[in-house]
């Protein structure tokens, strides 16, 4: 070993980690055959941690700070080595750094549908998908579990067993979220907060918290889609089920229209069963129009048929008034002769 050579490996005495990129959750300093300087300084940014590994063995934990190496800093390390008070020699040990910042935006979604139970329409399918973040909380149980001896580990070599967590306890979610299944889709907050709940021991198991969880979409099955248009179907007709058999024959008309426009009452058989079932719909409207319209109509003539009361009786003082009006009205010209002697004569007749 030349000069040069045994210098350099004497005198690692700065150990710290500058983040060059996101997506790193633990990196290795890179010691080779050099040795740490003893009294060297070791420097933990925020939204960091450092591990020293002797041997295979976890060591000292370090937080956020500057520190000095020592045996005073490094009491689990000097434990394992055997390091009397006296000791203030190089040493070798390997240092891990860790991030613990939040990994953000990271992508949870079903490839395929699930399969869940729920208490109105028994086992359903759905496609959900969101996104999620979570930090490194433990990074000791983080290195023993997950990251071993690699140089550098990234947030993409956990996606899939994270994502994995992620859809094993949507079922779990969804039973103890209590929110009726056609419910989901509009009670997305409730959906999330009860994944993350589900979710978040699994991942403290291996050294992780789980911060957030959203849920961006969830799509329902054809049927029940379906079945949730009716649904607000009747929301917007005040849950009037005349109402509602009203709209839905006038949605049908046009589909019915143009399946005889094409050739036929929607294709043999099973048009033609449609086509009554329609038209049994669009009858029961149409006779409900009908009855509708007739007591309406016998309202009307109900009314009618009820004698008007009769105009009280004029007194022989009230008649001599209005002749007078009539005859200053006939003095200025407004009425004619033949005018003034008729209403004078009906005048006369109520006396």
């Amino acid at each position: 070993m030349g000069l040069m050579d045994f210098i350099k490996k004497q005198f690692i005495d700065i150990l710290e980690w500058t983040e060059s990129g996101d997506g790193v959750l633990a990196w290795r300093y890179p010691m080779a055959d050099n040795e740490i300087q003893y009294g060297g300084s070791l420097t933990v940014r925020e939204s960091q941690m450092a591990v020293f590994v002797n041997e295979g063995k976890v060591a000292d934990v370090f937080g956020p700070g500057m520190y000095k190496l020592t045996t005073q800093t490094l009491p689990v390390l000097t434990y394992l080595k055997n390091w009397d008070k006296l000791f203030a020699s190089p040493f070798k040990s390997d240092v891990y750094f860790f991030s613990t910042r939040q990994q953000i935006d990271q992508r949870w979604g079903t490839s395929q549908p699930v399969t869940i139970r729920d208490k109105d329409f028994g086992a359903v399918r759905l496609r959900a998908f969101g996104n999620f973040a979570y930090r490194i909380s433990d990074p000791k149980l983080f290195h023993t579990e997950i990251t071993g001896t690699r140089d550098r580990y990234t947030t993409e070599d956990l996606d899939g067993q994270l994502r994995g967590m992620m859809l094993q306890h949507i079922s779990d979610a969804v039973a103890t979220s209590g929110v009726p299944f056609l419910d989901l889709a509009s009670n997305q907050i409730e959906f999330a907060q009860q994944l993350k709940a589900a979710t978040a021991p699994s991942f403290e198991a291996i050294g992780l918290k789980l911060e957030s969880v959203t849920v961006q979409n969830v799509s329902l099955p054809e049927e029940l889609q379906k079945i949730l248009d009716q649904k607000i179907g009747m929301g917007m007709v005040g849950n009037d089920m005349a109402k509602f058999m009203q709209y839905q024959t006038g949605q049908a008309i046009p589909v019915m229209a143009q399946g005889v426009g094409q050739g036929g009452g929607g294709g043999g058989l099973a048009g033609d069963a449609m086509g009554l079932g329609a038209g049994m719909a669009m009858g029961q409207v149409l006779a409900q129009q009908m009855g509708s319209a007739m007591a309406q109509a016998n309202a009307a003539s109900a009314a009618a048929a009820v004698p008007a009361p009769a105009a009280p009786a004029m007194t022989a003082d009230q008649v001599m008034a209005t002749l007078e009006k009539l005859g200053d009205l006939k003095a200025k010209g407004i009425l004619t002769e033949a005018e003034f002697a008729a209403k004078k004569a009906d005048l006369l007749a109520k006396l």
